[in-house]
């Protein structure tokens, strides 16, 4: 049966509106005394700098923007992590943007800010995205070191990344508009270009640490400011006097390279694009946030793909996933999507909606290797229980079915997309193309729910653990003692559950309006297409 957790009480547009203005309040940053601070210091913050950056009218399409949401409060919080990251168009090309932000905790790196940072990297790697660095950090959160600092997915391998990128060719520029200290100064050094504004700070130690460390005494300008990095040490390629002026010369130094191609590279392509068969606003009367209520998948693609181009894939079996070729904005894509209502199979019983079955995993599994063999970035609209359990199912072989389509993704030379429509349990979340099966990019309704079981089945697990703990330890728990019990914990696994938890964490990419999914899908594609795969499409050994 599918997974239950508490019923939604909003409606679809009306979660979208409260995110929206959540992610308004996080937009404040560290909040406006920090930013008139800034402004102070003669510095623009970090969402001024990449407005000022990004060409006129051109969108900046964020990502990462919830991470560290409700994290490290007794720090008193760090929104977006401190770091302001997405694609923005520059003299027509688009880059991979990462802007520090002073207004939060000087733009110190906490676990999530190294998570974020290192998330960008890699989409910015797997699509050829060149990439700005704009540079006003503290460095280090030294109260977290221990989490941010040694590991390999930890501060250091961003530096490692930059080297990486760089002997790929992989275009990298960095300004540092203020501070950049300790092991923070390779970032910049290690980019194709340098500049530096007049005020700025740059050394591996600052001048109380240097007069602790050796007892010399010497003020930041003398350390390590523009000046000296221009004329003694040669560190830095271009010294600029303020904001404004430093990021109109990377505005021209990129512009030295040109914009991007007017259409995507071969073996991608894209065609006259057509308007959706739906309006996409009626998402919301079509999808409710309450999982109980069914919907038709296939009327949700008719408000995102363009008309009259869906073309369904074995349309008659394996009929829990629907699956399929379509345009979207005019780029030629597969499709693979939950169906969220009952279906009836020609031979067989009723299966449900949101479940993975041996037809619909077979299905599914033929169909991303014909996406391969076309070069068809695919699609994954993600509203998925999981797969059916129980005698029959794993007798006619659910696991190796299951095992056939988590290959097949897997190995995947194409680019991938996955929404998050409903909710994303257990391996059903693998299957439908998860964060641990690298899509390019990876979105969320505010509706949407992600964990290993649901909340129902997983109150029941935790509780039964729970009390069964007690009563080794001596302790009988009463019905009164048990009924807390259970709604505190079912509280902490619903508050797990939600969007803005995965996000938090880095799990989603965006959280997006349901209305603004097809948009949001294009300007994905437009970035996903930049660069095809050098790989041969293979999946190595494969369950019959």
């Amino acid at each position: 049966m599918p997974p239950t957790t508490t019923v939604p009480t909003q409606s679809l547009a009306e979660l979208a509106a409260e995110n929206r203005a959540q992610e308004a309040q996080i937009a404040v940053g560290g909040g406006r005394k920090a930013i008139e601070r800034q402004h102070a210091k003669g510095r623009l913050t970090a969402r001024e700098r990449i407005a000022q950056l990004i060409d006129a009218g051109s969108h900046f399409f964020e990502i990462g923007l919830w991470t560290a949401w409700e994290m490290y409060a007794e720090w008193g919080g760090a929104p977006a992590a401190g770091v302001v990251c997405g694609v923005g168009t520059i003299e027509g090309r688009r880059h991979m943007i990462i802007a520090n932000d002073a207004t939060v905790k000087a733009g110190a790196f906490f676990p999530a800010t190294t998570k974020k940072v290192l998330r960008c990297q890699r989409i910015a790697f797997q699509n050829r995205l060149p990439l700005v660095y704009l540079v006003d950090s503290a460095g280090v959160f030294l109260p977290l070191q221990e989490d941010v600092f040694p590991d390999e997915d930890d501060f250091g391998r961003i530096f490692r990344n930059n080297a990486v990128m760089s002997a790929a060719g992989l275009a990298q520029i960095s300004a540092i508009m203020g501070n950049c200290v300790a092991g923070g100064g390779y970032l910049p050094v290690l980019c194709d270009k340098l500049l530096m504004t007049e005020g700025s700070g740059l050394y591996l130690a600052g001048p109380a640490l240097v007069k602790s460390a050796i007892g010399q005494a010497v003020d930041s300008e003398e350390l390590g400011g523009a000046k000296m990095h221009a004329q003694v040490s040669g560190t830095i390629d271009y010294r600029d006097p303020d904001d404004p002026t430093c990021l109109a010369r990377l505005r021209r130094l990129v512009s030295a390279v040109g914009p991007d191609a007017a259409v995507p590279p071969a073996p991608f392509t894209r065609y006259e694009a057509l308007p959706p068969a739906r309006r996409p606003e009626d998402i919301y009367d079509l999808v409710s946030p309450n999982s109980r209520r069914d919907y038709e998948v296939r009327d949700v693609l008719s408000c995102i793909v363009d008309a009259d181009t869906f073309d369904e894939y074995k349309a008659e079996y394996g009929q829990t996933l629907v699956c399929g070729t379509a345009r979207l904005g005019g780029f030629p894509v597969g499709i693979v999507a939950n169906q969220h209502h009952q279906v009836r199979p020609a031979d067989g019983p009723i299966q449900f909606g949101g479940v993975l079955y041996v037809d619909s995993a077979d299905k599914a599994a033929r169909f991303v290797m014909n996406c391969n063999q076309d070069w068809l970035p695919i699609l994954f609209f993600q509203d998925v229980n999981g797969f059916m359990v129980g005698r029959d199912s794993e007798r006619e072989g659910i696991i190796k079915a299951g095992a056939k389509l988590v290959n097949a993704i897997a190995n995947s030379r194409v680019p991938k997309l996955t929404v998050l429509v409903g909710g994303s349990y257990g391996a059903g979340n693998y299957a439908m193309c998860g964060k641990a099966f690298d899509p390019r990019l990876i979105f969320a309704w505010p509706s949407s729910r992600c964990a290993v079981m649901g909340g129902e089945q997983a109150t029941a697990t935790l509780l039964d653990v729970m009390v069964k703990s007690y009563e080794r330890q001596g302790h009988a728990v009463d019905a009164e003692e048990l009924a807390l019990l259970r709604d505190k914990v079912k509280g902490d696994y619903d508050r797990q559950m939600d969007a803005r938890y995965g996000a938090a964490r880095g799990w989603v990419d965006r959280i997006i309006d349901p209305a603004q999914t097809r948009d949001e899908l294009v300007t994905a594609l437009e970035i996903a297409t930049r660069h095809a795969s050098d790989e041969p499409f293979r999946v190595g050994v494969y369950q019959v």
